[in-house]
């Protein structure tokens, strides 16, 4: 029966979020700039030839039903009328709630492998637009590479980032992102930038907007971004709850990694410049030069 094990899902971590205005439908619009990171769930995939999709193993908090990779998986099966099923065990080392993506780098790594194992043959453009449906997050980590967004986040641009490290530390919270989306407090009014401002000012504040939210809400995020921030730019990550800051050499980060006190799981991790399912796969059809917007 055709497999593919170790298939990775990197987490991502936002180096910046504005929020830039609120469309009539309740959305937020946001600026970011995605960066992958080598730090990875990791997914095996088996095809079955009845037409179930299956999860194989448990996930404490998560319905099988509920869980991404199986919403991804019957969503690409309904979409192209594939006959075939899977079996699909995931291996969690990202944290849930910590604004590293996750949940959605499961999904996209579901579609990327079963596109492969089932030959539907879908390319990025059209996987991009189902996984919309998925979560906003999600186009992304199809995307394949790092990435100025916009919109709803799914506008992307190609963007080429340093080759740092990054120490992360989870402050032991999940924090609930439409908790942070509906706070009076957040502001929805930063001035949009563009791509061009963020490859060339190193100086300009690139903050996160919902960071103040997080950390009223959430005394556990602001201790640990006061702690890191003695080491550099620390910042929070998505709605939260985890926080990072980067440095340009693994020494560095590992001498920082040293003294983190053990209240919070602490990891480093290296920046990534493509999606490791591209090596994987070697489908470079799948990943073309582009800027996209999903409609």
């Amino acid at each position: 029966m055709k497999r593919l094990d170790n298939c990775p899902a990197p987490a991502k971590l936002n180096l910046f979020l504005h929020v830039t205005g609120r469309r009539v439908d309740d959305y937020h619009l946001l600026q970011t700039a995605f960066q992958l990171i080598d730090r990875c769930d990791y997914l095996d995939v088996e095809v079955r030839e009845d037409g179930q999709i299956c999860r194989s193993n448990e996930i404490d908090g998560v319905p099988a039903d509920s869980d991404l990779i199986v919403r991804a998986a019957r969503l690409l099966q309904n979409h192209t009328g594939c006959p075939l099923g899977a079996n699909l065990t995931l291996r969690k080392n990202l944290p849930m709630g910590g604004g590293l993506g996750g949940g959605s780098s499961d999904a996209a790594t579901t579609l990327l492998a079963l596109n492969h194992l089932w030959e539907t043959g879908l390319q990025r453009e059209e996987l991009m637009r189902l996984a919309l449906q998925l979560g906003a997050d999600v186009p992304f980590f199809l995307f394949g590479e790092n990435a100025f967004a916009e919109g709803v986040g799914e506008e992307l641009q190609a963007l080429t980032t340093p080759e740092v490290w990054f120490v992360v530390l989870e402050p032991g919270v999940q924090v609930p992102t439409p908790a942070i989306f509906s706070a009076k407090e957040l502001t929805r009014d930063t001035k949009p930038v563009r791509i061009a401002d963020f490859s060339s000012d190193a100086k300009h504040d690139w903050k996160n907007d919902l960071q103040t939210v997080a950390c009223a809400l959430f005394p556990q995020v602001d201790a640990a971004i006061q702690w890191l921030s003695q080491y550099g730019d620390a910042k929070m990550t998505g709605s939260g709850a985890c926080v990072f800051c980067a440095f340009a050499e693994e020494s560095a980060a590992e001498q920082v990694l040293q003294q983190v006190p053990d209240r919070w799981v602490s990891w480093k991790a290296k920046a990534l410049s493509r999606h490791p399912m591209a090596k994987k796969l070697g489908s470079k059809n799948i990943w073309l030069e582009a800027s996209l917007t999903l409609k």
